[in-house]
């Protein structure tokens, strides 16, 4: 198996699976095939819909005698027709569903190892909401206890070991971190089922939380049971890889019609408000003349456009950098996953996610609505605005909301009050308090915001705002404010060196400036825009500011003023010795070869690649953070751009 990220966004990832009959792309959806009642043939699936996985149950295979000859005979990829990956589930959601069954959980993983699946489940205790806590931890743990027994069983085949708990986070953690301390390959999310069919999703966001937190970031994670488009995009931002999708079919059968908002009753429609190969081909008059086994067909074909619709979308917000704006405009249809959204703002929720949101996307922020201040990267500027970002006068003039970027908006302003006095500039912004110097960095310029807010946001964006302007002297800007001049004013204040150091500290740590711009320095801009582009210091360039999110892309002398100027382990990606004549070539740092980095370290950030003695190799930008490089086993952890020769 190999599991590998290719692009991220929030903490959803999109990665290349690679199992025994082929490559999968992830986020993906795996439908569900029962053997008996083949609704959509699997070929059919593969031609329709490109479908690169399939989900089926060992242990209706092996209940029936026939099935059961033919799958050990022939395989199970043959018993369905299918020449993609197979899944297999245990028979765990059965006894859910009928009470206890009779089967033995080693036999079980044998007969889904027999019959050639790619990756076979054990079987595990399904833990349901309304459970103690506990009789939830006896469930736990006797599933880590058959997982434990499980895992020499499995062969060549992929195993999967569902992270239980019930409703309790602590409980789903620890499952988690049990689980991942054995050969296991995947692990998906169970018990969950429930919660989704009661739209509890403010639980389901605890539990998938509390198992993300305790599981090995390097295996696939996959949400049991999830089968419904409208979470698919939550799910992913948080870190879930696959679903699994019954309700193509339940749901047809049912006579309802599965949408991105949520689910139609067909018979309730006069119009099909989707534009996929069934509503485009048909009217609902004309579905209504089907026969019954037809139109089934055909609102299951339908689910699945929808479904596989939806996926495509998310994949392409993570390459887009967009996946909140879509998770909080699918939440807008849904009151019960505005409350999900909710969760996220509980400090361990927002503290985690951040640690895997990338340092900066290549679309603006935009605006949704109150959940929009609460996103992990603006968490990440309020943080890092009281530990990095050092004003450099006492008294600050604080402006209004105004045009981006500000410092343009408000140059006449600025330059008059800097005539009579040397004073810090900030705006009250949507977003909290702006110092002018940070005015062009992501996510501030590159945010919108209509003209106005919602309370809320005005609410949180004031707190960060008044406490970043606690016990300094403060003059709130309008057209009637006047300055007297200062007797002995100072006429040195230049405002791109303030700029280009204030970024630096923020975007590499307290400290980084003096390192950086230690010596004479030199700024050249664009002849276009006027703005920053590269900085010289002692003659030497060391770094360029980027137009598209105003922050630095390091060179190598930049590079090693920061290694001198920083302790250990600060901004350092570590390698072993095998990868040094590599990095020096210039070529890419594979995750296999990281020994350590700075815990501090987030997806797409400049970084320092050393040796395991601290000698600097090379600058490059960071693809994944310090829990994923000593995880994963497959795929890129730097882009190198300059090395040492």
């Amino acid at each position: 198996m190999t599991f590998e990220i290719k692009e991220r966004n929030a903490a959803g990832r999109l990665c290349k699976f690679t199992t025994k009959h082929g490559v999968v792309t992830t986020p993906n959806l795996l439908p569900v095939i029962n053997p008996n009642k083949m609704m959509i043939p699997p070929k059919e699936m593969k031609k329709r819909f490109n479908s690169e996985i399939l989900i089926t149950n060992s242990y209706i295979i092996y209940k029936d005698a026939t099935l059961r000859k033919q799958a050990l005979e022939q395989g199970v990829h043959k018993l369905i027709d299918f020449s993609g990956s197979i899944m297999t589930d245990s028979g765990t959601f059965q006894s859910y569903i009928y009470g206890d069954i009779k089967l033995d959980p080693l036999e079980i993983v044998r007969f889904q190892r027999n019959i050639g699946s790619d990756i076979g489940t054990i079987l595990d205790i399904f833990g349901t909401p309304d459970q103690t806590k506990e009789e939830a931890e006896q469930g736990i743990k006797e599933t880590i206890a058959r997982a434990k027994k499980s895992v020499p069983e499995k062969g060549e085949m992929l195993l999967a070991c569902p992270v239980q708990g019930s409703v309790y986070p602590d409980l789903r953690e620890h499952c988690a971190q049990q689980l991942s301390l054995l050969d296991a390959n995947f692990f998906p999310i169970g018990g969950v089922v429930p919660l989704m069919e009661n739209q509890r999703y403010p639980d389901l966001v605890r539990c998938i939380l509390a198992a993300k937190r305790g599981l090995d970031p390097s295996k696939p994670v996959h949400l049991f049971g999830a089968g419904h488009p409208l979470i698919f995009s939550l799910a992913v931002a948080l870190g879930c890889d696959f679903f699994d999708s019954s309700a193509y079919a339940k749901y047809a059968n049912d006579g309802r019609m599965i949408f991105q908002w949520g689910t139609e009753k067909f018979d309730d429609l006069t119009e099909l408000p989707c534009c996929c190969p069934v509503c485009s081909k048909y009217t609902t008059l004309e579905l209504r003349e089907l026969d019954a086994k037809e139109r089934t067909l055909q609102l299951a074909l339908h689910n699945l456009h929808v479904s596989f619709a939806e996926i495509k979308t998310i994949r392409t917000a993570i390459v887009g950098g967009w996946l909140w704006e879509l998770v909080e405009q699918r939440a807008s249809a849904n009151p019960f996953l505005n409350d999900a959204l909710r969760v996220l703002r509980e400090p361990e929720h927002l503290h985690w996610l951040e640690h895997y949101e990338p340092t900066s996307k290549k679309t603006a922020l935009f605006y949704t609505g109150p959940q929009t201040i609460h996103r992990p990267t603006i968490y990440r500027y309020h943080t890092q605005l009281f530990t990095r970002y050092k004003p450099l006068l006492k008294t600050t003039v604080v402006f209004p909301e105004g045009t981006k970027p500000y410092s343009t908006f408000y140059s006449r302003e600025i330059r008059h009050i800097l005539k009579k006095k040397n004073v810090n500039f900030v705006v009250d912004s949507y977003l909290g308090p702006v110092p002018f110097e940070l005015d062009e960095m992501y996510p501030l310029a590159q945010s919108v915001f209509p003209n106005e807010i919602d309370r809320e946001t005005r609410e949180k964006a004031q707190q960060v705002t008044d406490r970043f302007l606690k016990n300094k002297t403060v003059i709130r800007w309008d057209k009637r404010t006047t300055i007297k001049k200062e007797k002995s004013l100072k006429q040195n204040i230049n405002l791109d060196i303030r700029r280009i150091s204030a970024v630096a500290d923020m975007q590499f740590g307290r400290g980084a400036s003096k390192a950086l711009l230690n010596g004479e320095i030199t700024i050249i801009k664009s002849k276009r825009t006027g703005k920053i582009r590269n900085i010289f210091c002692g003659g030497s360039h060391v770094m360029s500011m980027r137009a598209k999110d105003g922050l630095f892309t390091l060179k190598l002398d930049g590079g090693q003023r920061l290694h001198r100027g920083l302790k250990y382990p600060l901004l350092r990606v570590v390698v072993t010795n095998d990868a040094v004549p590599f990095v020096k070539e210039g070529k890419s740092v594979f995750v296999k070869f990281v020994t350590d980095c700075d815990p501090n370290i987030r997806p797409y950030d400049e970084c320092l690649i050393v040796n395991e003695k601290d000698t600097l190799l090379a600058v490059g930008r960071t693809l994944l953070n310090r829990e994923e490089m000593l995880a994963f086993r497959h795929g890129m952890a730097v882009k190198t751009r300059e090395s040492i020769k």
